[in-house]
């Protein structure tokens, strides 16, 4: 995805997508968080290049591709850069955002509908079922997995009208590895797996996670169980909560009073910081 460049002085902001998706699906908010001052780029996960048409036919280059080699690729990413950026994830994205600054990395996080981190042992049905192209056949777990439109439609669109969920599956839909929904499935029975997060490190930067009611694949419950994980943390660490939003909300009609509030959220933490101690929590 096109990126702008980190000049005169401008916060560097990345934006991280999730699974089955492309970092296209972040234009609508590379295009606002732009247009506010930032130096936005949406780099793609390992392994993946080109646009939708050539990552489907390329697909079988991220086989066996997991969550160690993904956050690896950010951090470097990120060490990069000549400042810490902001850093916003989305599923999948917004988990590797929660370990990115579990490393110390990123001035303040957004994790929207992110992924659970080990710890988090009860999973609602239809996250499980929005997982089961990749969790019910075990031949997949090191290799890759493609959704069907209904498929998709479910996990990521489930409030879209027939013609909006075909075009979000047209537009943004990739293969996926199989290997990161193997390894955060199975997380809570290995010591330490790659989605293992230090929950009441008070090092890490602000923290904000955000739920959506009508999610299906990360119900705003499984968001909101993140956020109390972190209660025994002195760093700060926020929740926001919108009704009727869909897993993949970012390419939804009012996309923007989300981004919206995120981006009032990250005015309060990079102009004004709170105390370590304080926490909020809203819902919209």
């Amino acid at each position: 995805m096109e990126s702008s460049g980190n000049q005169n002085g401008q916060i560097p902001l990345m934006l991280i997508h999730g699974a089955w998706l492309s970092a296209g699906s972040w234009e609508n908010y590379a295009d606002y968080f732009s247009k506010r001052g930032f130096a936005v780029t949406a780099p793609e996960w390992p392994r993946k290049q080109g646009n939708v048409e050539e990552m489907r036919e390329g697909a079988g280059a991220s086989a066996g591709l997991g969550v160690q080699e993904i956050v690896d690729h950010y951090a470097q990413l990120i060490e990069a850069l000549d400042q810490r950026p902001v850093l916003i994830g989305h599923s999948y994205g917004g988990l590797f955002v929660e370990l990115l600054l579990d490393r110390g990395l990123g001035r303040a996080g957004v994790a929207m509908s992110p992924a659970p981190p080990k710890g988090i042992l009860a999973l609602p049905f239809s996250t499980l079922k929005s997982g089961a192209p990749a969790l019910a056949h075990p031949s997949k777990w090191h290799g890759v997995v493609t959704l069907t439109p209904e498929e998709f439609t479910y996990a990521f669109v489930n409030t879209f009208s027939d013609d909006e969920a075909a075009a979000a599956y047209d537009r943004y839909a990739v293969p996926e590895t199989g290997q990161i929904f193997y390894e955060a499935g199975f997380a809570n029975f290995h010591l330490h797996p790659p989605t293992e997060v230090h929950f009441k490190n008070g090092d890490r930067a602000p923290l904000l996670i955000v739920g959506a009611t009508a999610d299906h694949t990360v119900p705003a419950s499984l968001s909101k169980a993140q956020y109390k994980r972190y209660e025994r943390s002195s760093a700060r660490t926020d929740y926001l909560e919108f009704e009727g939003r869909p897993h993949f909300h970012m390419v939804a009609s009012d996309w923007h009073e989300v981004a919206a509030a995120v981006d009032s959220w990250l005015d309060g933490v990079l102009d004004a910081p709170v105390a370590p101690t304080e926490r909020a929590t809203s819902e919209r």
